[in-house]
C-alpha cells in the first residue's frame, strides 16, 4: 500500500463531527450527478459513454469527502444508476445500426455466387420487375473456396439422429399359458339355511351363574385357586372372563389380604351406596401361559375348583364343529 492510499483510507474514517456545510455540499453534488443520469434513463442513446464515465470520475472525487453513512448511501445509489445505464447502452449496441443484416448478407451472397455485381442491373429500364431473365446457376464452389481460405478444418459429417446403422431391438413376446382348472376338483359351496344352525342357549349367562353359586358355597378364596384349571389353560381364561361380570355387577368383591388376592360374594351395591361415596374401580389382570403355570406351582393347585366344562359345539348342516 502506497502513502497516498494510506492517506485516502484515513480520510474515509467515519467522522461524526464533520463540518455540516461540507456534508451539505457533498449531498448536493451527489444528487446533481444522479439527476443527470435519471434524465437520460428513458433514452440512453442520447447519453454518451464519455459523459457517463465523467460522472463516475466526479463521484470518485466526491467519495473522498464522504464521512457519514448517509453520504455513502448516496454514493452507492449513484454507482448503481451508472451501472444500469451502462448495461442499457450495452444492450442498445447489439440492436443498433451496426447489427448483422441477414437480408443484405443473402443478397450479396447471391451476387457473388452468380458472378453479377447487382441482380437488378440486367433489368430493362421500362421493366416492372416481374419479367426477370433466367439467372445463371449459383457457383457454390466459388463461395467454398472463399471460405476455405479462412478455415483449414477438415469437414466432419454427423447426423442428428446418430449413426445410420442402428439396430432396432425387437421386444421378445412371452406367451403366458392359461391356467387350466380341473373341473373334477371344483366343488359347489354348501348352502346353509337358518334351520341348519342349531342355536345353543346363552352359555355366558349360565356359566356366570354357576361361578356365583360355587363362590357362595366356598366363601372367601384365593382368586387363582378359584379360576385356575390345572388341566386346561383355555378354560382358566374363560373362568376369569365370567368372573369379571360378577365383579363388574358388584356381586363379588375383590381385595388383597396380607398380600394375597381374595374374592368373595357380597351384596350388590345400591344407588344410595354410590351417593354415599362408594366408587367403582377397574383392574387389568394379565394372564398368559407363563402366569398360569406359575400360579399352579405357587398355590399348589392340583384340582379345578370350577368343574371342567365340555367343549362347545355348533352344528353346520350335517357336521358338528367344536
Amino acid at each position: 500500500m502506497t502513502d497516498h492510499d494510506m492517506d485516502t483510507a484515513d480520510d474515509l474514517v467515519f467522522d461524526p463531527d464533520q463540518d455540516p456545510e461540507e456534508k451539505r455540499e457533498v449531498r448536493q453534488n451527489y444528487r446533481s450527478l444522479a439527476r443527470k443520469i435519471e434524465e437520460h434513463q428513458g433514452n440512453p442513446n442520447d447519453y454518451t459513454t464519455a459523459e457517463l464515465l465523467s460522472q463516475v470520475h466526479e463521484a470518485d472525487k466526491l467519495f473522498n469527502k464522504v464521512k457519514g453513512p448517509q453520504e455513502a448511501t448516496l454514493d452507492s445509489h449513484l454507482l448503481l444508476m451508472a451501472s444500469n445505464m451502462g448495461a442499457q447502452k450495452a444492450r442498445a449496441m447489439k440492436s443498433g445500426s451496426g447489427a448483422f443484416d441477414i437480408d443484405d448478407f443473402v443478397s450479396k451472397l447471391l451476387r457473388f455466387m452468380s458472378g453479377q455485381k447487382n441482380l437488378e442491373d440486367d433489368l430493362p429500364e421500362d421493366s416492372d420487375g416481374e419479367d426477370i431473365p433466367d439467372q445463371p446457376a449459383l457457383d457454390w464452389d466459388r463461395i467454398g473456396r472463399k471460405a476455405m481460405a479462412k478455415s483449414r478444418r477438415i469437414p466432419a459429417m454427423g447426423f442428428m439422429l446418430g449413426p445410420l446403422s442402428i439396430e432396432q431391438r425387437k421386444r421378445a413376446q412371452v406367451k403366458r399359458s392359461k391356467l387350466e382348472k380341473n373341473k373334477e376338483d371344483e366343488r359347489k359351496p354348501q348352502e346353509l339355511k337358518e334351520e341348519d344352525i342349531s342355536r345353543s342357549q346363552n352359555e355366558t349367562t349360565k356359566n356366570v351363574a354357576t361361578l356365583k353359586a360355587i363362590l357362595d358355597e366356598l366363601g372367601p378364596v384365593n382368586i387363582f385357586t378359584f379360576v385356575v384349571n390345572p388341566n386346561d389353560f383355555a378354560q382358566s381364561v374363560e373362568n376369569i372372563f365370567y368372573l369379571s361380570f360378577l365383579i363388574r355387577d358388584g356381586t363379588v368383591a375383590f381385595e388383597t389380604q396380607d398380600g394375597e388376592p381374595i374374592i368373595y360374594s357380597c351384596e350388590q351395591p345400591k344407588d344410595e351406596d354410590y351417593e354415599g361415596g362408594l366408587q367403582k374401580r377397574q383392574m387389568v389382570l394379565e394372564f398368559d401361559m407363563a402366569t398360569w403355570k406359575r400360579a399352579i406351582e405357587v398355590f399348589n393347585i392340583t384340582e379345578a375348583t370350577i368343574p371342567q366344562r365340555p367343549p362347545a359345539q355348533t352344528r353346520l348342516g350335517d357336521k358338528w364343529y367344536g
